[in-house]
């Protein structure tokens, strides 16, 4: 319980204040817990990183997961609607995991647990529009509005939601 409280106040600082600026001494404090304590569940920064990307993927496919069972078109809008969301509450800089391999571009810690993160996401997408032969091109969909969320806010989304609209049709 304690080491997920932990994952939970670093994927917090991490997600304000970025991945260079914190030291492991203001990780500890955001964490609230002794330096001893931190580094006994997470021994290295990068592990610390890997840790609050792993509590913030679960994080993410629960709050994308449509409580009820629609899968296809309107579940896929759905997750769009639940990104733009995501978005304007938790990630208005972008994709945390995405910074992370920008921060830390090669350290393989860090890079496998984005990979891992981001093949899970497209397998989530397939499956949740009954469509796994279009689940690279929604996948890539997502990760568009991921990115350009900073720029340009909701027409990221509306653009992407169009787009799916016209793919998911043309694919029938």
């Amino acid at each position: 319980m304690l080491r997920e409280q932990i994952a939970a106040s670093l994927e917090q600082a991490f997600s304000k204040s970025g991945f260079a600026e914190p030291s492991v001494a203001q990780l500890r404090t955001a964490c609230n817990v002794s330096l001893r304590t931190l580094y006994k569940h997470y021994p290295s920064k990068e592990a610390m990183i890997v840790a609050a990307l792993e509590f913030r993927h679960q994080r993410y496919l629960t709050f994308l997961h449509h409580p009820s069972a629609i899968t296809g078109v309107e579940s896929v809008l759905h997750i769009f609607d639940r990104l733009e969301q995501w978005m304007q509450q938790y990630a208005p800089h972008g994709c945390l995991s995405m910074n992370a391999i920008a921060a830390f571009p090669d350290n393989l810690l860090i890079n496998n647990a984005v990979k891992e993160h981001k093949k899970a996401v497209r397998q989530f997408l397939g499956q949740q529009s009954r469509r796994e032969d279009l689940a690279t091109a929604v996948f890539l969909l997502h990760e568009g509005v991921s990115s350009a969320w900073p720029v340009l806010g909701r027409n990221a989304v509306t653009t992407a939601q169009q787009t799916l609209r016209l793919l998911l049709k043309e694919h029938q």
